[in-house]
């Protein structure tokens, strides 16, 4: 399933984790970090989410104006990547990712695991390995900098779950 906004689904920032620092040099501000976790409840088995704005707002809340933004899944069945806002190409996205990796393919560690349902996911982990769980975007005048057609995307590759994204963004 496809979610063309984070608004569809269920997108919200936990405050239990927020955290603010700002490092010295010779009693001079040198840089800012600002930490928050973004949580995610994901309803599909392989899904894609746009959490774009949510970002956005995390980076506005944060008063760094220049730097990067570092955005980690923290789950070894998730990832993040950047790509367009095109729902059609993410079910295209969804069914390659099938493809590559089947949900009910021949893997060791879902027969290792045979007798728990909830381990029957080794096509999540070797997707994650491909996708990856972490993505650096620069930050300029307050603004992520993303080309044109391009989104912050969470890709769940083993729902539906309740999930985290730490967004951390470094800078002045």
């Amino acid at each position: 399933m496809v979610h063309g906004d984070w608004k569809d689904s269920k997108v919200a920032v936990m405050n239990y984790f927020q955290q603010k620092k700002i490092c010295h040099q010779g009693g001079e501000e040198i840089m800012k970090i600002y930490s928050e976790d973004l949580k995610i409840s994901t309803h599909e088995r392989i899904e894609i989410l746009d959490i774009t704005e949510e970002v956005r707002r995390i980076i506005n809340k944060s008063g760094i104006k220049n730097g990067v933004v570092n955005l980690w899944v923290p789950h070894a069945t998730a990832a993040i990547a950047v790509n367009e806002h095109d729902v059609d190409l993410w079910e295209d996205i969804i069914n390659i990712l099938k493809r590559l990796a089947p949900l009910k393919g021949d893997y060791r560690h879902n027969a290792k695991y045979r007798w728990s349902v909830g381990e029957q996911n080794a096509h999540a982990h070797i997707l994650n390995c491909l996708i990856k769980p972490g993505v650096s975007i620069p930050l300029e005048n307050g603004r992520i900098y993303l080309g044109t057609w391009q989104s912050i995307l969470f890709i769940e590759m083993d729902g539906s779950r309740s999930r985290r994204v730490h967004v951390q963004i470094m800078g002045e």
